[in-house]
């Protein structure tokens, strides 16, 4: 179930008051995720093997997914960066995005999860709809894929294909692509409590048999590290388009604790 919500209309930045608390809150999560991993150790080796790709936020580079991708590896997939460097937002890095994509199927054999942290999940959801046929699922994370044009703090949604120069200068038909699912698995990640971009822009609209919105509690600069969000995307990535099915918290108390009512 999603909030009714038109996201077409204009949204509100994040309050001012989430955004001066997001290092700390992140923080907070980093510091969260030890006694997390002490008591996940039982999913070491769960993994089946399968290429994972972790997409950076605008002006992040790898570095930022760093503890994901060593979360992912421990549990038993193949966790790759996207190897491009820092995040200019630029919209040639979606074909550097879709080579590199197409060898690691090569070398695998096997389709390629994509998890994207906000900017990079809106690349990981267009790869998907260039190659779907290559991709096992998408995960997002704060990823204002809804918002294209809206208002936000780091006001990186109008340089995404512009490089500054505005939307208007934009093709108007990509621009309406962009909220357009991907034909494959899909989640959508997000806080109400983000302090970066308007949470209202960060999910489905319409949910699915392959659609999920999932609301998490914490902060945007803090997905990577929420230990809610990693137990998200270790259930996640268990299932491949055949099997797939939505996520559920194991008892009504995580899911009150953990996963607010939208």
């Amino acid at each position: 179930m999603t909030d009714t919500f038109d996201q077409a209309t204009t949204v509100k930045k994040p309050s001012l008051f989430w955004l001066s608390t997001e290092v700390g809150r992140a923080l907070f999560e980093w510091s969260s995720t030890i006694p997390f991993k002490a008591i996940d150790r039982h999913k070491k080796d769960t993994g089946d093997g399968h290429p994972v790709m972790l997409l950076p936020g605008f002006m992040a580079t790898d570095a930022s997914n760093k503890p994901l991708r060593k979360y992912l590896s421990k549990i038993g997939y193949d966790a790759y960066g996207w190897e491009i460097g820092r995040n200019f937002a630029k919209i040639e890095y979606i074909d550097s995005l879709l080579q590199r994509v197409e060898k690691l199927y090569e070398e695998y054999g096997e389709k390629v999860s994509l998890i994207g942290w906000s900017l990079g999940g809106i690349y990981a959801r267009q790869v998907a709809k260039e190659a779907p046929e290559l991709i096992r699922q998408v995960i997002t994370m704060g990823s204002p894929f809804g918002g294209v044009t809206q208002r936000n703090h780091a006001r990186w949604l109008h340089n995404i294909i512009t490089v500054g120069k505005g939307t208007q200068n934009v093709d108007p038909e990509l621009l309406r692509d962009i909220p357009i699912p991907p034909d494959v698995p899909l989640t959508a990640i997000y806080s109400k409590e983000d302090g970066i971009v308007p949470w209202e822009v960060c999910y489905e609209k319409h949910e699915s048999p392959i659609i999920q919105n999932i609301q998490v509690r914490g902060s945007h600069l803090g997905f990577g590290v929420n230990p809610v969000v990693l137990n998200i995307i270790a259930d996640r990535l268990k299932y491949h388009p055949d099997n797939w099915t939505q996520f559920k918290p194991d008892s009504f108390v995580e899911q009150f604790l953990f996963y607010p009512s939208h």
